[in-house]
Order: structure tokens, then C-alpha cells, then sequence
């Protein structure tokens, strides 16, 4: 007997739309490797409604006040709070997450980032207005760029969506946003709350693949292109972009080293470093997942961290004592077995480095030690439950490693030299740098990256400019 999939539907100028064509796709429960609903499989004539919908809607919404903005994503916060376990089951269908941890981590940051952009939208400035030529006065505005066209990552489907949608919306520009293909379900449930408070057309959802989103950055309309994904889907992107000169605002992948020193707490260094790393199993462009570790605890580091590994469960999201769930799809867990099963004569699997189960995409939590510099698993980000470690002999070589790959996104340094700390945090060329912690992060502070990682922040004052332009104003003072 078969179960009729859910429907998931576009969100285009405040109503609910199949796409044009009536093309779909289904969505799988990665912790089943079951389908449970179809979502849109949207074409050009989607994009083009979409656009043209954000487009209508931005001169309204360009003109309202901040104050305005602020009260609408403080209602927005509130519907969040309010229908929180929807949005948790939703994302537990899209991702196989542990639902405690969706609930406990992602909820909360959710809701007080959409509360920060609240603030922030009263806190637009420019420079002050003044005369810098004799009988003429200065003024710099700060303006939304216009309609944005934004792609979310299948990893955190809800929180990255929040990501996109708040500053721009709190800035006034009016968005169309992408989920992944993968992980649809949450998004569209957003769009539905959302659409209860804003204007339509501020605010729209299409649904469909990497084409989808190919003809949404290509689009004459996007002032502003956003994306969160990979290297590759980034390089696309701007390539895309900078046929029209659109702006572009990246953050794409990691490969954070984690750099332990023979000083550090090594119980306090492994227990923190497991969870980093294997937290949403692995797929997190900030995951611990590179430790570099000083020769003279390496072994012991090894140890302590592999018994970790091991003492650590993967498995189903009502499982309350799992820390992570399934790989997203059956390519992403294709993808981490392969730099397994790849690996050179001279690494050892210390603990994991198998898929587990026969139903859905789960894979044990790994640790590789015995690596080189060179090796792929070192270069490249892997994107799962896998934590690598390195051995150092000092300061310098730590620092030569860590820098030496083609991501920059973050990075953190354990000991208790609080001069060490310092001089690490200058030399390691990452977006950031945790001390003796690993992962947190706070709407206050931004978040992006260098190199391959990309270039725009989220998060913060920083990554709320990044969706308004400057525009000076000079004006004669006559006689």
C-alpha cells in the first residue's frame, strides 16, 4: 500500500503555486531514504513570476520606515516562537536531525537573529552631514540594493534561510529565495509564516534544482545575488553574476584547523573538539574536523579523541541520545566513504569509517590519524562525521598547516599562553578564530571567510550592510 506524498508548493506574490509546468520532484527523509513529499520543479516562468512579484513589491517596502521593518520582524520572531514545533518537525523531515537538538540549537538562534536584524534596521547610518567644499553640504545615505535573489544550503535548510532573508528584508530590500533541492520542507513552511505578516511579493520561495537557481542569478531583475553552498556552486555563481555586474555575497566551504598545544586541558580540548566536529554530522563549513596536534600529546590526544568517537551515536531523530543524524543524501554519504576508502598506506582509521545501518544515509562518527599535508582528506573538505589529526612540532609548522589550504572561513588555537593565543589569532588567515572553544557563534559578530570561502559576512552589523548600497548626496547652500 502506497502513501500519498505531502505537496509542497512555490510561494509567489503572497499565494501558494505549483510551478508553471507542473513538473516536480520528490523529497527524501534521509533518515528513511523514504520520499515524503514532492516539491515544485521550477522553470523559468517561475523565476520570472518570482521576480516580478519582489520587483512590484520594492518601491512599498523601500519606503517604509525602519521602525516599520523592526515591528515586522519582531512579528516574524514571535510566529517563529509561536509555531516552533512545526518548524521542527519540518526540518527533522528535511535533514534526519535529532529532534532535541533542533529544538535546543537551532530554535532559540533562529529566533534572536531574527530579533537582532529587528534592531538593526533602526541603526542605518552614514557619515554625518558636513561641508567638505566651500557652500556645499555632504550626505551619505545608505539604501537597500533591491530585489535579491538568495540560495540556502541543504545543512541548516531553516537557520541559513534566516540568515538570507533577515537583513536583507530588515534593510528593505525584497527577496526570492531557494531552498536546496533536498530540503524544501521548512522553507516553504517559513514562507507561510512570513506571509501572514509582510506585504506580498516582499517575501518569495520557489522551490527546484541548481538550474532553478542558475536562472534566478542570471535574471535581469536581482540587484544582489546570495548563496550558501559549495566552492563550485560559488564559482558559478559570481561567473553568472558578473555578466550583468550584480553583487555578489559568498559563503561557501571550510576546512577549520584546530590547533592544540602541548599546554591545553586535553579532556576539556577532546570533549569540546568531538562535539564541534561531529555535530550535525560534520556538515557544517565550520566543523573541527582538521586537529593539528603538538607531537608531545599527540598519542594521547589520539587516544582520548578516537575513545570519544567512539562513545559517541549516530541513529534516528527521537533518539534522545544521538548527537547527529544521517548524512543529507545518498551523493553526500557516496562522497564521505569515498575519502575513506581512498585513503593513502600511511593513515589509520582510529575508530569509525563505515556507514551504519540499512536504512537511510548514516555514517559513523570517523577519526583518520597518520596524515600528511598533502594528503586529499587534509586538502579537501569532506563534509561528515570525520575528524583528522596531524602532528606538529611547533608554532611555525602549526601555522604553516593550518593556512595551507584553499579555504579560509574559520579556525581556532587551544592553549592556555594567552601571548601564543594572540600571536596564533594574527597569523591564522581565517574569518575567525575561536580560543579554547570551538563553533559558537552569536548574532552580534560576523560570519565568512577568505580565499575559497568566499567574501560577504552574515550575521552582525557587518553582514546587514552587505545588503544596502551608498549614495552621496551634495546640495549648494546657495547665498
Amino acid at each position: 500500500m502506497s502513501t500519498e506524498l505531502r505537496r509542497l508548493r512555490n510561494y509567489i506574490d503572497g499565494e501558494f503555486r505549483d510551478a508553471a509546468d507542473g513538473r516536480t520532484t520528490e523529497v527524501v527523509n534521509p533518515a528513511t531514504g523514504e520520499a515524503y513529499a514532492t516539491a515544485p520543479l521550477s522553470g523559468q516562468a517561475d523565476v520570472d513570476a518570482a521576480m516580478e512579484a519582489a520587483a512590484r513589491a520594492f518601491p512599498a517596502w523601500r519606503d517604509t520606515t525602519p521602525a516599520e521593518r523592526q515591528k515586522a520582524l519582531l512579528k516574524i520572531a514571535d510566529a517563529f516562537e509561536e509555531r516552533a514545533e512545526e518548524l521542527i518537525a519540518a526540518e527533522v523531515e528535511n535533514t534526519g536531525k535529532p529532534v532535541g537538538l533542533t529544538r535546543s540549537e537551532e530554535i532559540p538562534p533562529m529566533v534572536d537573529q531574527i530579533r537582532f536584524f529587528a534592531g538593526a534596521a533602526r541603526l542605518l547610518e552614514g557619515r554625518s552631514a558636513g561641508e567638505y567644499m566651500e557652500g556645499l553640504t555632504s550626505i551619505v545615505r545608505r539604501e537597500p540594493v533591491g530585489v535579491c535573489a538568495q540560495v540556502a544550503p541543504w545543512n541548516y535548510p531553516m537557520m541559513m534561510a534566516v540568515w538570507k532573508f533577515a537583513p536583507a528584508i530588515a534593510a528593505g530590500n525584497t527577496v526570492v529565495l531557494k531552498p536546496s533541492d533536498t530540503t524544501p520542507a521548512s522553507t516553504v513552511l517559513i514562507a507561510d509564516i512570513i506571509g501572514s505578516v509582510l506585504p506580498k511579493g516582499v517575501f518569495n520561495v520557489i522551490c527546484g534544482d541548481r538550474d532553478t537557481g542558475r536562472a534566478m542569478v542570471e535574471h535581469p531583475t536581482p540587484a544582489m545575488a546570495s548563496i550558501t553552498g559549495s566552492v563550485r556552486a560559488g564559482i558559478s555563481v559570481a561567473e553568472s553574476a558578473s555578466k550583468d555586474v550584480k553583487r555578489v555575497h559568498l559563503e561557501l566551504g571550510g576546512k577549520a584547523p584546530v590547533v592544540v598545544f602541548e599546554d591545553t586541558d586535553i579532556d576539556k580540548a577532546v570533549e569540546d573538539i568531538s562535539v564541534a566536529g561531529f555535530f550535525n554530522a560534520g556538515q557544517d563549513c565550520t566543523a573541527a574536523t582538521r586537529v593539528l596536534v603538538q607531537e608531545s600529546i599527540h598519542d594521547e590526544f589520539v587516544a582520548a579523541l578516537a575513545k570519544a568517537a567512539a562513545g559517541t551515536k549516530t541513529g534516528q531523530p527521537d533518539d534522545e541520545d544521538v548527537l547527529f543524524g544521517p548524512l543529507n543524501n545518498p551523493n553526500q554519504l557516496k562522497q564521505v566513504a569515498g575519502f575513506i576508502d581512498r585513503l593513502p598506506a600511511h593513515a589509520k582509521v582510529e575508530t569509525g569509517g563505515r556507514q551504519v545501518g540499512d536504512k537511510g544515509y548514516f555514517y559513523a562518527p570517523t577519526v583518520v590519524s597518520g596524515l600528511k599535508q598533502d594528503d586529499e582528506i587534509i586538502q579537501n573538505e569532506v563534509f561528515g562525521p570525520v575528524i583528522t589529526v596531524q602532528s606538529f612540532t611547533g608554532e611555525d609548522q602549526a601555522v604553516e598547516w593550518a593556512n595551507d589550504v584553499e579555504y579560509a572561513l574559520a579556525s581556532s588555537v587551544w592553549t592556555k599562553d594567552h601571548s601564543r593565543a594572540m600571536r596564533m589569532s594574527k597569523k591564522l588567515d581565517f574569518g575567525c578564530v575561536w580560543i579554547n572553544t570551538h563553533i559558537p557563534l552569536v548574532a552580534e559578530m560576523p560570519h565568512g571567510g577568505f580565499k575559497k570561502s568566499g567574501y560577504g559576512k552574515d550575521l552582525s552589523a557587518y553582514g546587514f550592510e552587505d545588503y544596502t548600497r551608498i549614495k552621496h548626496v551634495m546640495t549648494s547652500l546657495g547665498e
